[in-house]
């Protein structure tokens, strides 16, 4: 069976810097109808829970800290019994949000280091660590599949937003050309948030 690709919008807060934002996240789940690897965890852990469906959760793999990204993982995490990778990069970003309230002592359970790999319904994916959008901003790349999941690393129309607490531009273009650009050119990137591209579409945007 070829694993598939799923998709749940989750709406919520992203808050950084004393700023609030509405936003919808993409979250990625990719397995077949046994198992399941799911990327990113946002807002509320519900709605993730009813699309894995019962199925056993082989990995909860984190693209960053920001909160829109993580808010829901330990809820998930023991709603599911599944370990959350993280790049420890971000660590700062993980404290603001589980330093304190319901979760003060919560932390990840694994490193996501780069190159980490993950095997899921018969397929891998390849941890590219890609930071700029933050420290520890990652893609995962699903070669068999021909697909990255870049998080808010690049999107539609070019790279995720710099210019806030712990991103920085530059790091962020040399991450895209470094890592992604690399990568065939049909490859389909499905991304934190809205629209999927290819990479080559976003060719001419990565400046």
């Amino acid at each position: 069976m070829t694993p598939r690709i799923e998709k749940v919008v989750i709406s919520g807060v992203f808050s950084l810097d004393g700023q609030d934002f509405d936003v919808d996240n993409n979250v990625w789940l990719v397995g077949d109808d046994d198992e399941v690897l799911v990327i990113d965890a946002p807002h509320d852990a519900a709605p993730i829970v009813e699309a894995v469906a019962g199925r056993r959760v082989r990995a909860i793999v984190l693209t960053h800290g920001h909160n829109d990204h993580i808010t829901a993982a330990v809820a998930l995490r023991d709603a599911v019994d599944a370990p959350i990778w993280f790049q420890p990069a971000d660590r700062m970003l993980w404290d603001q949000v589980y330093g304190g309230g319901v979760h003060p002592d919560a932390s990840p359970d694994r490193e996501l280091a780069d190159h980490t790999r993950f095997r899921v319904a018969g397929t891998s994916l390849e941890a590219l660590h890609t930071p700029g959008h933050s420290p520890g901003s990652t893609c995962l790349h699903a070669a068999d599949l021909r697909t990255v999941f870049t998080g808010d690393t690049l999107f539609s129309g070019g790279p995720g937003a710099t210019g806030r607490s712990y991103s920085d531009k530059p790091t962020i273009i040399t991450s895209i050309n470094a890592r992604l650009m690399s990568l065939h050119g049909d490859t389909v990137v499905r991304t934190g948030h809205g629209d999927d591209t290819t990479i080559n579409a976003e060719v001419g945007h990565v400046h």
